[in-house]
Formats: C-alpha cells, structure tokens, sequence
C-alpha cells in the first residue's frame, strides 16, 4: 500500500495544496493520502490571530473532501494531539506503527525540500518516507531540484520523486491571509474554504452573514455541506433561475433559496431539532423522526434567521421536500428544481423535465404523485403535506 503524508500548518489551505495534492496522488498511485495539519510546527511561529487548532482541522477537512475521492483522502489529527514540537520524523514513526507495512511518501513543496538536510532528524525522515517535491514547471525543477535530489540520494540515500505541477496556484500563506484580511484572496480558495472563513470570521474577515453577496452566500453554502452535494446544488440553482424565468417569479430569490436549501443536510437529527427549537420551527412527529424531512425545516431556519432571507426564501425552502396544498408560485419551483435538476436521473425525469416548462401544475402533481409512489413502494408513510399537495392539484386541474 502506498500512502502519501501531506503535513502542513494548512492556515489556510488553497487552492495550491489541493492541485499538489491531486497531482501527487495520481503521479505516485497513492492508495491512500493522509492530510496532517501541524500542531506546534518547529520551523515557524504560528501568527497572531491564526485560527484554533479545531478551525486548522476543520478547514484541512473541508479541503480534503474537495478531493472527492473519500476512499483516497483522510485528515489525521495526530500532530494536534501529541504535545510538543510537530516534528515530522516522529510523525512519520507514528504513522509506521499506524500503518505496517505501506510505503511511505512525504509529500512537499520547493521551499520545504529545498532546506529538507536541515530538519530535525533527517536521516530518519528519509529512512521511513519517500519525499515526493513539487514545483510549477519541468524547467523549474531541472534548474532548482536537481542539486538538491542528487545531494540527498548521495547523503542519505534518498528516494526522491519530483513532479511538475503546471499552473500551480503561487501564493503563500503569509500573502494570502494578508489578502483576506483586505477583503480579497477568494481566488486562491476552494469555494467551501472561502466559505467557512467568512463564518468563522478568520483572518479579519468581518462579514454579515444576513447581508451576503450571492458568491459569498454560495461559498458559505457550499462549506457547510460535502462536496459530493455540490453538483446537485448547483444543478438545483441553474434549474431553478430558469423555471423562475419561464413562469415570471424573481429569479434572484429562488437562487438564493436553491443555494441554501441544503445547507442543513449533513446535520445529526438533535443538531437539526436544536435549530428548530431554537428559531420555534414547529415540527410535528413525522418530521422530528427523519432527517430528510429535518433539513428542509432546519435549512428554512438558518436562511431565515441567520442569513437574512425573505419570507418567499423560506417558505420555498421550508417546502421543498414535501410540499404542501396550495403551494405558492416560489414553493413550486423550487420543489421542481430539486426534483429534476440536471444531475437527477430516473425513468419519469425527461418527462417531468418537459412538463415543468409547459404546464406547471401539472408537474408539480406528476412530482407528488412520484413521491408517493416511492414511498408506498418502500412501505413508508407519506407525509400529508404530500399528500395534501397532490389532493389540491387534482382538484385544481379538475381531475
């Protein structure tokens, strides 16, 4: 098994650490790749202001899961917890009896490799690990790492592998946290990053999470969920700017309600009946048993009472699983919008798809009806707003 080390004190972790940690994975056909946020790192102190040791972690999670490979890509949260100095040779100690037998590879950038024969205890970092180095160009590394390679293979008998990485995000963190603190530095960040510095209120950022732009709305969206869910959310708020189009609703406000309408997906149950209790969401028992039910509720809360969303953006959200009888025009679309967007697939979609731009009522009842249909057939309860919903489009269609 061969198993990448990827250390860092990650504050923040960018957009250039996750291209160097794709094309390190792939380059050396690691099975697996191990984020290791520094505790006390030894080469540096940590500046005045940095985020806890809980928001490193937490922000080396988020870019771990943009990897979207969760059988690849793991946090260990080893150097947090062990007290002193986060020395990578015993790191690396700790991570040969964690893992007997794999082969080791330290993964690293130019500045790093560059000083390697001057860390703490280098022969035995060289003698546990691979040091995998990377730069932006070919020519780069000829011109920088060849000395380098050859001096650590004749002095320790190294085992090195260097890669290119074209278009490497160049920034470094002292510049990028400067950046942030301005009100700048979005460019360098995944999304969900971005997202969750501006709710935690890192690196001097100061933003009013009931007054967001619609980019920093989604940012913060986005990193309150795994990146799996992305594509769906994005599909949903495509779909639903054009179903609002279509049929004459304010397409600004089903955006902003496509893009929180997940945003509680990923709670437990008692975080999402935390939420509910404390903005006084009523649920009824239905509800307070499935978190599918739950997240539209406690999703409808945050974007009501935390991010400053109109009554239309919450009662959409607060509907869109389930609907209701005589759903509002936003309510509709929205349940649509989730309902097919284009990442959906199942036998009905393309016909669902069609109707929706065609006759309105008439898809949201082929909605309910599906809905329906699948819980019978999965011999569950269907929530009566459902069936509510689909009794008043009937006999508003005359059927």
């Amino acid at each position: 098994m061969k198993i990448g080390i990827y250390g860092g004190t990650f504050n923040p972790p960018h957009l250039g650490h996750l291209a160097a940690a794709r094309a390190a994975a792939a380059a050396l056909e690691l099975d697996q790749l191990i984020f290791v946020p520094a505790g006390t790192p030894p080469h540096k102190t940590m500046p005045a202001g940095s985020p806890t040791q809980a928001q490193r972690l937490e922000m080396s999670s988020i870019l771990a899961d943009q990897m979207l490979r969760p059988e690849l890509t793991q946090v260990w949260e080893e150097e947090l917890r062990r007290p002193g100095k986060s020395y990578t040779a015993d790191t690396l100690r700790q991570a040969a009896e964690r893992w007997p037998g794999a082969q080791l590879w330290l993964l690293m950038g130019t500045d790093m490799f560059l000083t390697l024969q001057d860390w703490h205890e280098p022969e035995t970092v060289l003698s546990l690990a691979g040091v995998c180095a990377f730069g932006r160009t070919h020519e780069d590394i000829q011109r920088q790492f060849a000395a380098q390679r050859e001096a650590l293979r004749r002095d320790f008998g190294a085992n090195i592998v260097t890669i290119s990485i074209p278009n490497l995000v160049e920034v470094s963190s002292t510049q990028l946290r400067a950046l942030l603190g301005q009100g700048g530095g979005r460019e360098y960040l995944p999304e969900a990053v971005y997202g969750y510095i501006l709710r935690e209120k890192l690196y001097g950022t100061h933003a009013d999470l009931s007054r967001l732009t619609i980019e920093d709305l989604r940012c913060v969206s986005y990193s309150m969920v795994k990146a799996k869910r992305l594509a769906h959310i994005k599909g949903t708020e495509e779909e639903a700017v054009r179903l609002a189009l279509r049929w004459g609703a304010d397409p600004e406000e089903l955006r902003r309600a496509a893009i929180l309408h997940d945003c509680t997906k990923y709670l437990t149950r008692q975080e999402h009946l935390d939420i509910c209790d404390r903005y006084g969401i009523v649920l009824d028992d239905m509800e307070r048993g499935a978190e599918k039910l739950l997240h539209a509720k406690s999703g409808a809360a945050l974007a009501r009472y935390v991010f400053g969303q109109s009554e239309t953006v919450f009662r959409a959200i607060l509907y869109h699983t389930t609907g209701r009888g005589n759903m509002t025009l936003p309510e509709k679309l929205l349940y649509l919008a989730d309902y097919m967007e284009p990442t959906r697939d199942f036998p009905e979609v393309g016909q669902l798809r069609r109707l929706a731009y065609e006759d309105l009522d008439r898809a949201v009842l082929m909605g309910a009806e599906l809905s329906i249909r699948e819980m019978m057939e999965r011999n569950r309860v269907v929530h009566p707003n459902t069936v509510e919903a689909e009794q008043t489009l009937r006999k508003g269609l005359g059927l």
